[in-house]
């Protein structure tokens, strides 16, 4: 739990946009998890059968409980380490990831899901197609048409914001 706890979250909140959610659907993963064990023929791959099941548990908590996120999710927290020199400049990188992790929120979940998995994750398109049980060219189409809104997100942003 030590080991994976903060990834399996990580990953949770930017799928769920709801820390609370995310911390339920966490903690949902790791009793499943617990109680299927020998289920799990390589311990190698531990972490990735962990991110398949938390996965499916958001997917589940999306569509049980989609009405609920209407409002928005409460800020993650954020550490600036102070011994960096360039405050300032670390400060701005921090403020860009918070409103990326904003803009990628407000994908439908199809699109944020795969690209929480590859670009927060970092997870290959062959990796997220296995855990998700997709085609791999479902995965790259995913992406692709989640990288175009994005776009278009952070376009009307940047208008908005002038």
């Amino acid at each position: 739990m030590e080991q994976y706890g903060d990834y399996l979250l990580r990953t949770a909140v930017l799928l769920l946009r709801d820390r609370q959610a995310a911390e339920e659907a966490v903690q949902d993963t790791f009793i499943q998890a617990f109680e299927n064990i020998a289920q799990l023929r390589d311990g190698d791959k531990l972490r990735s059968w962990l991110t398949r099941i938390a996965v499916n548990r958001c997917r589940m908590r999306q569509r049980k409980w989609d009405w609920r996120h209407i409002f928005p999710m409460p800020r993650m927290d954020q550490h600036v380490n102070e011994s960096v020199p360039a405050v300032d400049e670390m400060l701005g990188v921090h403020w860009r990831e918070a409103e990326m992790i904003k803009s990628v929120q407000q994908l439908p979940y199809t699109y944020r899901e795969v690209m929480t998995l590859y670009y927060y994750n970092e997870l290959g398109v062959q990796e997220i197609a296995a855990q998700l049980q997709l085609n791999i060219n479902t995965v790259k189409a995913r992406l692709m048409r989640g990288r175009h809104k994005l776009r278009q997100i952070v376009v009307e942003k940047g208008e908005s914001d002038a």
